[in-house]
């Protein structure tokens, strides 16, 4: 059965100068990688497409002519993947801003991410943005972001990527600190 390697938020040169070391390795023998967007640059598509097959997203900074869509449904395995940043439409992720300077409401972006594919039948929903791990089932739907490639945020003390395996039996992740 089919491995995704899952990556979001690289934010190269923003944040990191280049991939950290090791993603090469936990990558190694997948099926096929999922950038959840915010890659800054995209020759990151080309150091992931060397290891596995890549498809991404763009995200919030990803602002100027990337060409990348913002949301796509990835079929592998007899299932069906969401893929989105999450951060929602420009005037929504504005208005977000304003309000999470005085209160961060942790769930929000998660069902943001859900709601983009609720139209739609698919098995997971991987998303990037909120810098923060997500991994639980809603309504039968796995709402999977694996943290940041580039933490600093939220105590975030290293880089993180993830793994779904897709079984006979279902979904399964696992997420991994560089």
């Amino acid at each position: 059965m089919p491995t995704l390697g899952i990556i979001a938020d690289t934010h190269i040169p923003q944040r990191l100068p280049r991939l950290p070391a090791g993603i090469d390795r936990v990558f190694r023998g997948v099926d096929l990688i999922l950038h959840a967007g915010d890659l800054n640059r995209l020759d990151v598509l080309d150091e992931l497409n060397r290891i596995a097959p890549t498809l991404a997203v763009a995200g919030n900074a990803d602002l100027f002519g990337t060409g990348l869509p913002a949301r796509r449904v990835i079929e592998i395995g007899g299932r069906r993947v969401g893929l989105t940043h999450g951060h929602g439409s420009w005037p929504r992720y504005l208005w977000r801003k304003l309000i999470d300077a005085y209160e961060f409401d942790g769930d929000f972006y998660t069902r943001a991410a859900r709601a983009e594919f609720e139209r739609e039948r698919v098995d997971a929903v991987v998303f990037g943005h909120t810098h923060r791990l997500c991994h639980f089932t809603l309504d039968g739907v796995l709402i999977f972001n694996p943290g940041p490639v580039a933490p600093r945020y939220y105590n975030t003390r290293r880089p993180q990527v993830g793994l779904l395996h897709i079984e006979a039996t279902g979904l399964r992740v696992e997420v991994i600190e560089l």
